[in-house]
């Protein structure tokens, strides 16, 4: 069994190197390159489709439940308030410096540590499945979504994400409708023309006002806010259409197909969904995973950012080292602390129900 100082150690040196590696959404070969190798050369036989990495535990058993251990390594941009090199990967007072580090690398190579803490037990309830994936931070379609039929079985997911490693058991799903509502173009100065901004104004109301039948124990009522409006041509003609943008926050009361439902039975526009991939998700508090957890003081709330966990339609819990409050900012950074904290804290949860 491997001691958790050699992995932490190990943890360390291999999220230096990810972070040397600019790793752009869309942009990630090098840095899944890297995780490949670094994992055939401890003897795990490794799995990829474009720029996503997995592998299963030695001794996999195909009669066994698995548990997906899920991060990923795309990072956003560099904003303009950096004052560090972002790929520098430089420790200091106690920090490892660089873009990425908090968001989600700690969470990362955490999570490919306590894998290899597991790899080659034989004594085990339940498979674990590695994968390091790509396009997180666009909520891209050749991510974690591309390999999820290559994964197999899956009966609950740990999915890496700074939360300061406590315990994500919820996450709201996010909707983006646009919309346009109808009239007919006439000459402001005479009464003619049916005017959509104000077709619209009615059914923006509504949006303001409405509220779900069912709230989320975690999150309470369903949140919907228009955020953009776009009509008109010029001050003289009555508009014949008026597009507006509405953001759904749904939570884990409602499928995202539901409240679209609910929606356009209410509304007179047009209402087109951009996607209803990002879905929210829920773990019971009562699952074996929380309960570990708990059990190692940690508290359980609910996240109202997405991440690849509202691609998944099993249980599971966002959790990991780092602080969802550093993610894209200027000079990101992790405590090295954390990362020891959060490959101390995957085992224990893990190994008290495995």
């Amino acid at each position: 069994m491997t001691d958790i100082n050699l992995l932490y150690s190990q943890a360390v040196v291999l999220l230096q190197q990810l972070i040397m590696i600019p790793s752009f959404s869309r942009e990630e070969a090098l840095t899944a390159d890297l995780i490949e190798k670094y994992l055939s050369d401890k003897g795990v036989e490794t799995h990829r489709k474009m720029n996503n990495i997995w592998a299963f535990n030695l001794h996999f058993d195909e009669s066994k439940p698995t548990i997906l251990l899920n991060s990923h390594h795309d990072t956003v941009k560099p904003n303009s308030g950096y004052t560090r090199e972002p790929f520098d990967a430089k420790m200091e007072d106690g920090k490892l410096y660089g873009l990425g580090s908090n968001d989600a690398g700690g969470c990362l190579v955490s999570l490919i540590h306590t894998f290899l803490y597991f790899y080659e037990r034989e004594d085990l309830k339940y498979n674990f499945c590695l994968a390091t994936t790509a396009e997180e931070e666009i909520s891209g379609v050749n991510g974690l979504e591309l390999i999820i039929p290559d994964l197999g079985h899956l009966d609950f997911g740990i999915v890496g994400e700074p939360t300061l490693m406590q315990l994500a058991i919820a996450e709201k799903g996010l909707m983006v409708l646009d919309c346009v509502a109808h009239g007919k173009s006439g000459h402001a100065a005479r009464e003619e023309g049916v005017n959509a901004i104000y077709e619209a104004m009615t059914d923006i109301e509504w949006v303001r006002t409405y509220r779900f039948p069912k709230e989320s124990e975690v999150f309470g009522p369903v949140k919907m806010s228009v955020t953009v409006i776009n009509a008109g041509s010029q001050h003289n003609v009555v508009p014949a259409s008026c597009n507006f943008v509405v953001d759904v926050r749904v939570t884990d009361a409602y499928r995202n197909e539901e409240v679209l439902e609910i929606i356009r039975r209410h509304v007179k526009c047009e209402v087109t969904p951009r996607s209803i991939r990002l879905k929210p998700s829920k773990i019971d508090k009562d699952h074996p995973i929380v309960q570990a957890g708990i059990a190692l003081g940690r508290t359980t709330y609910g996240s109202p950012t997405t991440s690849d966990q509202s691609l998944l339609d099993i249980p599971s819990l966002k959790v990991g080292p780092g602080d969802s409050a550093r993610s894209h900012t200027a000079d990101e950074f992790i405590y090295l602390e954390e990362i020891k904290e959060g490959i101390e804290l995957y085992i224990k949860m893990l190994e008290s129900i495995v």
